[in-house]
C-alpha cells in the first residue's frame, strides 16, 4: 500500500505562538475493501440523512450521520409501599343513603309538621314591658319576634288587637285567656307553615295570615265570628274547608296558587272577593254569592267574561291582566259602578251601553280604536267621572288629538288617564285650561 504523505503545517494558537500540526488529509486516503473497516466505523451501524442535499466542492465527500437510540417508554412510577403492601391512602368502602322526605329537595320551603320544635332563645329585653296591663292595643311590627309564648301574653286581661307583622313566627301558641278579648290579629309576613293554634280564640273578627308559607286552608271552621280573612301571597292552591264562616264578608286569596274557584257556598254573606293574581281560567260557581258587590280577577288566566248572572249586587268588576278578547255577560249586573277591562285583547266597546251606574272604566293597553264606539257605549252615563283609553290605538294613532276627542265624545268626564280633563273644573279651582 502506498505510503500517507505527511504535510506539516504551521500554525498559531491563540497566544500567538506557533506550532506545527500534522493533518492527515481524508481526502487523500485510498478507499479500503468493506471488510477492513473498522468495527466502530462498520457503514451497517450508521443511518444517512434524508436531509436536502448541500452544496459542497467538488471532489469533497460529506456524509452526515445520525445515530439510532432505543425508545424508553414512559411508565408511571411504581407506588411507593410499606413492608405490609400499604401505599398509605385510606379507603373508605362505598355508602348509600335513602331520604326519607325527598318532597325537600324540590321544596326549599318544606317543613315537616312532626318535627320537634326548634330552640328558642330567650329575649334578654321584655318588649312589652312599656305596656300597661290594660291595654287594648299590642302593636309589636318587626320585631325579630319568634316566639309567641315568650312575649307572655297572658298577663294583658283586656287587650282586643293584636300585630305581630315582619317578624319570624313559625307557629301560633296564644294563651287560652285572650279567647275571651282578642277581635282582631295580624300575623303577616312571617313564617307560619300550618294553621293551628287558634282553637280558643273563638272571638275573632279579623285574620291576617298574609305573606306566609300556607298551603292549606284548614283549622279555622270554628271561628264563626270571622268577618274579614286575608291569606295573600301563599301557596294556598285550592279553595277549601270554609265550613261555618257565614259570616265573613270579605275573603283575599290574591297571589296564591289557585286555579278553580270552588268551595265557596257557605260565604252566604260575602261582599269582597279578591282572587288577583292566581291561575283561574274560567269565572264560575259564583251562584250562591248574591251579595257580592266586589269581584276582583285581574292578572289570571281568563279569556272571558262570564258566570256573573246572579250576582245582581256586583258594583265593582275587575279583571285586567288576562287574555279576554270582548266585553260580555253583564247583562244583570246592572248595579256595577267600576269595570277594569285594561291590559287584555278587547278590539271593541260593546255590551255596557245598559250600565247607567257607571262612574269609572278602566279599559288602558287593549286594541279599541273607533270613538264612535266610545261615543254610542258611555256618552249617556250622567256618574260617570273617570275613563282610561290609554295604550290603544284610540290614542295611539293620535296623541295630540286624543285626549280633545275624548273630552268632545264624553263631555261630562273629569279624568282621562291619569289626569284631571275638566276645563272648567280647572278654572273653577283657579288653574290654567290648557
Amino acid at each position: 500500500m502506498p505510503r500517507l504523505s505527511k504535510n506539516l503545517d504551521c500554525r498559531q494558537n491563540k497566544f500567538g505562538r506557533r506550532f506545527r500540526s500534522r493533518t492527515l488529509p481524508f481526502l487523500h486516503r485510498p478507499s479500503l475493501p468493506e471488510k477492513q473497516f473498522p468495527h466502530h466505523l462498520d457503514p451497517s451501524r450508521f443511518v444517512m440523512s434524508e436531509s436536502a442535499p448541500q452544496e459542497r466542492p467538488q471532489g469533497e465527500l460529506h456524509a452526515e450521520i445520525q445515530i439510532d437510540t432505543p425508545k424508553v417508554e414512559n411508565k408511571p412510577p411504581t407506588p411507593l409501599r410499606n413492608s405490609q403492601g400499604w401505599d398509605g391512602k385510606l379507603r373508605m368502602q362505598p355508602r348509600t343513603a335513602i331520604l326519607s322526605n325527598p318532597e325537600v329537595l324540590s321544596d326549599p320551603d318544606h317543613s315537616d309538621p312532626d318535627a320537634p320544635p326548634p330552640e328558642q332563645i330567650e329575649a334578654d329585653e321584655d318588649l312589652l314591658d312599656d305596656y300597661p296591663l290594660d291595654t287594648e292595643d299590642i302593636d309589636l311590627v318587626h320585631c325579630r319576634i319568634s316566639s309567641i309564648p315568650a312575649l307572655r301574653l297572658e298577663r294583658f286581661t283586656k287587650v282586643q288587637r293584636i300585630c305581630l307583622r315582619q317578624n319570624a313566627i313559625t307557629s301560633v301558641n296564644f294563651p287560652p285567656s285572650l279567647g275571651e278579648t282578642l277581635v282582631e290579629l295580624d300575623l303577616y309576613d312571617n313564617l307560619i307553615s300550618h294553621i293551628k293554634g287558634f282553637e280558643e280564640i273563638k272571638k275573632l273578627t279579623s285574620l291576617d295570615l298574609s305573606f306566609n308559607k300556607i298551603k292549606h286552608i284548614k283549622n279555622i271552621n270554628h271561628l264563626t265570628s270571622l268577618k274579614e280573612l286575608y291569606f295573600v301571597q301563599n301557596k294556598i292552591s285550592k279553595i277549601e274547608n270554609l265550613d261555618g264562616l257565614e259570616n265573613l264578608t270579605m275573603i283575599e286569596l290574591a297571589a296564591n296558587r289557585i286555579r278553580e274557584i270552588e268551595n265557596l257556598d257557605p260565604l252566604r254573606s260575602l261582599q269582597e272577593l279578591w282572587l288577583g293574581k292566581n291561575k283561574i281560567t274560567e269565572m264560575k260557581n259564583l251562584a250562591s254569592l248574591s251579595n257580592v258587590r266586589l269581584l276582583d280577577l285581574k292578572s289570571n288566566r281568563l279569556t272571558s267574561i262570564s258566570g256573573l248572572d246572579t250576582l245582581t249586587n256586583l258594583e265593582e268588576l275587575y279583571v285586567s291582566h288576562n287574555a279576554i278578547t270582548h266585553i260580555s255577560g253583564l247583562e244583570h249586573n246592572l248595579k256595577l259602578r267600576v269595570l277594569d277591562i285594561s291590559n287584555n285583547k278587547i278590539e271593541k266597546l260593546e255590551n255596557i251601553s245598559h250600565l247607567k251606574e257607571l262612574e269609572e272604566v278602566w279599559a288602558s293597553s287593549n286594541q279599541l280604536a273607533d270613538f264612535r264606539e266610545v261615543e254610542r257605549e258611555l256618552q249617556d252615563k250622567e256618574n260617570l267621572d273617570t275613563v282610561y283609553f290609554e295604550a290603544n290605538p284610540l290614542q295611539t294613532n293620535g296623541p295630540a288629538v286624543y285626549r280633545n276627542k275624548v273630552r268632545l265624545a264624553l263631555p261630562q268626564v273629569r279624568q282621562i288617564d291619569a289626569s284631571e280633563s275638566s276645563p272648567t273644573r280647572k278654572r273653577s279651582m283657579g288653574m290654567p285650561s290648557y
